[in-house]
C-alpha cells in the first residue's frame, strides 16, 4: 500500500477521516486501505495564565491515506463528502508519497507529542509583550533565544534602564 495526500475543505479533516472510514466499512473495502491520518503537532500556549498543550493541524486541509490505488478505491475516496481530490500527479492518476516523505511527516507528528514546541517562533530584535510572571504587561526586545530550553532573554526597561529578563516562550507574545 502507498500513502496519498487527499485535499479536503479546511476545518473538515477529522470529519473526512470519520466519513471515509465509515464508507470503507460499509463497502467492505478494509483490505484495500491502511491508516488514515490527519497530520497534527502539539504546541504549548498560555490561556488565562495557564500553560496547556494544544493539538494543531500542520497541514490544514489535507489528510494522509494509506491505500492500494484502483478505480474503486479512487472513486470511494474522491466521492467522500468534503474531499476535493488527490494531491500530486493528475486528477485521475495521483502520485503516491515517497517513503522518506511519509517518514518525515510521521516523525514530525511523533516528535511534537514528546516535546511540544511553542506556538510562535521568535527572532532577535523583535518586540514582545510579557503576558505572565512578575513583569506582566511590560514590553521588551528579544536579545537572545535558547531553543533547547524554550526560553528568551528579553531587554525590559525598568526605571529607565534596559534590564535582561529570562522568560519562557509561553510567557510572551508577539506585538
Amino acid at each position: 500500500m502507498d500513502w496519498f495526500i487527499v485535499h479536503t475543505y479546511s476545518g473538515f479533516e477529522d470529519r473526512v477521516v470519520l466519513e471515509l472510514t465509515n464508507r470503507i466499512k460499509a463497502l467492505g473495502m478494509e483490505a484495500h486501505f491502511g491508516e488514515i491520518r490527519v497530520p497534527k503537532e502539539t504546541v504549548v500556549e498560555m490561556k488565562a495564565g495557564k500553560r496547556r498543550n494544544v493539538e494543531r493541524k500542520f497541514f490544514p486541509g489535507y489528510v494522509l491515506v494509506q491505500m492500494e490505488m484502483s478505480d474503486e478505491t479512487w472513486h470511494l475516496v474522491r466521492n467522500t463528502p468534503k474531499v476535493t481530490g488527490f494531491v500530486g500527479g493528475s486528477s485521475k492518476a495521483p502520485v503516491p508519497l515517497t517513503r522518506e516523505e511519509v517518514d518525515s511527516i510521521l516523525h514530525h507528528t511523533a516528535e511534537s507529542k514528546e516535546k511540544p514546541k511553542p506556538r510562535y517562533v521568535y527572532e532577535r530584535g523583535e518586540q514582545v509583550k510579557i503576558t505572565d510572571g512578575p513583569f506582566k504587561e511590560f514590553t521588551g526586545l528579544v536579545e537572545d533565544i535558547n531553543l533547547e530550553r524554550s526560553t528568551l532573554r528579553v531587554l525590559v526597561t525598568i526605571f529607565g534602564r534596559p534590564t535582561p529578563v529570562e522568560l519562557e516562550f509561553v510567557q510572551v507574545q508577539k506585538l
